[in-house]
C-alpha cells in the first residue's frame, strides 16, 4: 500500500501514472461558472484522471441551513469513490485543480473525513503538470470499480452549535480562512451578509501556496501557525466549507492535527441571523 502523503510533486505522479494503486482525480471548478471545470476536463486532463464536481459530487444539495456547499451524504460519495476505482484504505488518491488547492483540498479532506487517509494533493496543480511537459489527454478512462465503505470520523467536523459553544473558550481558536477584506466585512461578493463570526482570527487560505499553486515550504507552514500551536482545538471555516480545507491541509503540513472543519461555515452562520 502506498504511504500516505499530503503533497506529491508532478515528477512523482508522472513516475506513478501506471501504478494501479494510484487514483487521480481532477477537481477543477469555478464558482463563477460551475460548468467550467467539467468542460476543462473534457478538453484536457492528466492522463488517467477522473473528474469529480464540487457541486454535484463533493457537496449535497443546498437547504435552508448548512451553507452553500453542505457535506455530501457519506454513502453517496462512497459509491462515487468506488465507481472511479478507489479502494478504501488501499488506493492512494491524488487530487489536483488549478485554483491553489481550493477544490483539491476539499476532496483531500472529505476522504480523510470518511476514514481514508491515503490521499495527497498535486503540487503546482494542472498548470504545473503542463509546465513540466507531462502528458495530457481528452480520453476519459474506463471505469474501474473499487470498494469503499465510509467510516465517518465525526471528530473532524463541527456544526454551528459546537462553534457557538466552544469558540470563546481559552483553549479553542476559531479561524476564518477567507480573504482579509471579506473577513473585515469590507466587501462580500458571494454571501448575503458581510463580516465574520465574532472572535475569529484571519488566516487567508491562499497564503498556503505561492501564486503558481506550489505549496510554501514546511518551515513556513509551521511559522504560519506557531501562535496557535498550543491551542487544544482549532475550528476552521471559510465561506462554505471548501477553501477552509486548504488551511486544514496547511495545519497538517505544520504538524498540527487539531484542526476541525465548520462545514457550513459563514454561509451557514448567517442563515440563522
Amino acid at each position: 500500500m502506498p504511504n500516505p502523503q499530503f503533497i506529491v510533486s508532478p515528477v512523482w505522479l508522472f513516475e506513478h501514472l501506471e501504478d494501479p494503486q494510484v487514483v487521480i482525480v481532477d477537481c477543477r471548478f469555478s464558482l463563477a461558472d460551475p460548468q467550467l471545470g467539467q468542460q476543462q476536463y473534457q478538453t484536457s486532463h492528466i492522463e488517467g484522471s477522473y473528474y469529480l464536481d464540487l457541486n454535484r459530487d463533493l457537496s449535497s444539495p443546498i437547504g435552508k441551513h448548512g451553507g452553500r456547499h453542505p457535506l455530501p451524504n457519506p454513502n453517496d460519495i462512497a459509491n462515487k469513490f468506488a465507481a472511479i476505482g478507489i479502494n478504501y484504505r488501499k488506493s492512494l488518491v491524488v487530487a489536483y485543480d488549478d485554483s491553489r488547492f481550493a477544490f483539491a483540498a476539499r476532496l483531500w479532506w472529505l476522504l480523510r473525513y470518511l476514514g481514508h487517509e491515503q490521499v495527497a494533493v498535486l503540487d503546482g496543480g494542472f498548470a504545473g503538470w503542463q509546465k513540466a511537459g507531462y502528458p495530457v489527454t481528452n480520453v476519459v478512462p474506463h471505469t474501474q470499480i473499487g470498494t469503499f465503505v465510509a467510516q465517518v470520523q465525526t471528530e473532524k467536523v463541527v456544526d454551528i452549535t459546537a462553534v457557538k459553544n466552544r469558540k470563546d473558550s481559552h483553549e479553542v481558536v476559531l479561524v476564518d480562512s477567507r480573504e482579509s477584506d471579506r473577513y473585515r466585512g469590507e466587501q462580500e461578493s458571494i454571501d448575503k451578509i458581510a463580516g465574520h463570526i465574532p472572535g475569529a482570527v484571519n488566516y487567508p487560505w491562499h497564503e498556503v501556496t505561492d501564486s503558481s499553486s506550489y505549496v510554501i515550504p514546511q518551515p513556513e507552514q509551521r511559522r504560519r501557525w506557531e501562535k496557535l500551536a498550543t491551542a487544544e482545538e482549532i475550528l476552521v471555516y471559510c465561506g462554505s466549507g471548501v477553501t477552509a480545507c486548504v488551511n486544514l491541509l496547511s495545519l497538517e503540513l505544520a504538524g498540527i492535527s487539531k484542526g476541525k472543519l465548520y462545514a457550513g461555515s459563514w454561509s451557514d452562520w448567517i442563515s440563522y441571523l
